[in-house]
């Protein structure tokens, strides 16, 4: 019922194509419409989708303000399109070094959709895994300081509550795209019993066919969470 994508190669299908990583970076965009849009007839009530990670600010100057423009034109293109498709949008991440503007647009657009109760869209932007559990442990510790808790309280339960996806069901699949096989600092604490999924395909490459080959694949898994009997979780 959970998906995660790792949108990976973006700029590396631009330049095996000759063209500016910002236009790869573009087309990514339009491949999120399209995964967005499928979901529901898939059966999956939770998308979480890696947009820019807490170190991704180290790229060239030139990529980081071209990603912030597509994030604010998906922003400001995308917000009618949600709120009517009975879309809940969440960010997970720190907001802080955001631009204003941008950061302005993901409140509003959380607040327009907290209500709706079809998909969740959860949107991973400036989001490191062992930075969400850095501020989470600060959370906990500041309420600790006010009284409104007590070091024994703490469990993983109770410590899940002051995670970015409080209240949610953790992924069932964590599904990365480009050939990368690996994790990249992604829902650390969330995918501790996620299936793992690695394609060659480029993110922009990337269809509806082959996320329902993987779905197919990911049904016939026998999960046991660690235990002798599986729990299955069905993706339609």
């Amino acid at each position: 019922m959970h998906l995660g994508i790792i949108m990976d190669g973006n700029g590396r299908w631009a330049v095996e194509r000759r063209l500016p990583r910002a236009f790869g970076h573009k087309r990514g965009a339009s491949k999120v419409t399209e995964i967005v849009t499928a979901c529901p007839d898939l059966g999956i009530k939770t998308l979480t989708l890696y947009a820019f990670s807490t170190e991704n600010w180290t790229r060239t100057a030139h990529e980081v303000s071209s990603l912030m423009k597509l994030f604010r034109g998906y922003l400001q293109n995308k917000f009618l399109e949600l709120v009517e498709n009975n879309v809940k949008v969440v960010f997970l991440g720190d907001p802080s070094p955001i631009a204003r503007d941008i950061s302005s647009q993901m409140k509003r657009l959380e607040l327009a959709t907290k209500d709706n109760d079809g998909l969740t869209l959860n949107i991973a932007l400036n989001y490191g895994g062992r930075d969400e559990i850095v501020r989470a442990a600060q959370k906990f510790g500041m309420d600790t300081v006010a009284d409104k808790v007590i070091p024994k309280d703490l469990t993983t339960e109770t410590f899940e509550r002051y995670l970015d996806t409080k209240g949610q069901t953790n992924p069932d699949l964590i599904i990365r795209t480009a050939g990368q096989r690996r994790i990249s600092n992604f829902l650390l604490w969330q995918i501790a019993y996620s299936e793992l999924y690695f394609t060659n395909t480029t993110w922009p490459d990337f269809t509806i066919k082959e996320l329902q080959l993987i779905l197919s694949e990911f049904n016939q898994e026998e999960r046991t969470f660690g235990g002798n009997k599986s729990k299955t979780t069905q993706i339609h």
